[in-house]
Parts: structure tokens; sequence; C-alpha cells
């Protein structure tokens, strides 16, 4: 794992640590990659729960409850199905927080309208039941789309557990 992510996966432990919150991940084109971060920290079953790996449409479905109908409406590839898959995480575990990425990372699978780079998150938030969601065209090739994935997806983990500036 490089330096840069390395410090970002000890940065999100204190977050979560800070705001007394336990994080849940859901990974469709990052395989996995963002848990794999978050326990490469010492003491990080203090502030993680789980991971899923959802890389198919069935996965979604069967390990985090993401609608068929969503699925065939939106595509893999959507807020809507990030949305979804973040919230099945809090709903089937202990966590307080849930990151959920899909995502074109290439070199194939891209189209006209989801070109390779198009990546979605979702972030959840038990306090509230507050869901964000935002769709990012990332450059360069399958490593690169990943691992800024898993940057953002865990920079927006501790934009979202920070104290609101007054």
């Amino acid at each position: 794992m490089n330096a840069d992510l390395e410090v970002l996966g000890s940065r999100t432990g204190q977050c979560l640590l800070a705001a007394n919150a336990v994080l849940a991940t859901v990974e469709s084109c990052t395989g996995g990659w963002v848990a794999e971060v978050v326990t490469s920290v010492a003491g990080s079953s203090a502030w993680f729960d789980r991971g899923y790996v959802t890389y198919s449409n069935q996965a979604k479905i069967d390990l985090v409850g993401v609608s068929a109908q969503t699925l065939e409406r939106h595509g893999a590839v959507s807020e809507p199905v990030v949305c979804e898959m973040a919230q099945g995480a809090l709903a089937r575990s202990p966590a307080t927080i849930a990151v959920a990425i899909s995502g074109v990372a290439g070199p194939g699978g891209g189209s006209a309208e989801k070109p390779v780079g198009t990546v979605c998150f979702a972030w959840a938030e038990q306090r509230g039941g507050r869901v964000e969601s935002v769709t990012l065209r990332l450059p360069g090739d399958r490593t690169a789309v990943r691992h800024a994935a898993v940057a953002i997806a865990l920079e927006g983990v501790c934009a979202r557990l920070s104290p609101t500036p007054a």
C-alpha cells in the first residue's frame, strides 16, 4: 500500500474514534481496497465493523439488499444503487456510517453515458438517516481510478464526521 493511503487510513480511524462512530464499507469497483486500507491500521477493530465486496449485481442484491428494480432502472453504476448499498450496510450491521462505491474502473466496460472513470459514491449515516451521493469522473488507468476512489471514499467519511463550521 502506498504512503498516502496509509496516512488516510490512520486519519479516518482518528475521525471515527473522535465521533464515536463505526464504519462499514460496500465496494464494487474497488474490490475491498477501502476495507484493506482501514484494516491495515492497528486498532481498527475499535472503529471498523465490516466490509462487503459486491462486485456482481446479484451480490448487491443478496448481501446488502439493493433492489433488482433499482439495478435494472439505473444500472449498477448509479447514485440510486450506491445509496441503497450504503443503507443496506447500515441495516445489516452495527455500523453508524457506511460508504459505498460502484464504478467503471476500466480499461473496458465504459459507455457513452458512463465512460471509464465514472464512479458513484454514497455515504449513509444512522444519525438522522442521512444519505449523500455523488458521481465523479476520475482520470487515469484502472489502478489510478481505483486508488482515487478509495481516497475519495475515506475523505468523505471524515468530512461527514467532522463538526460543521459555525
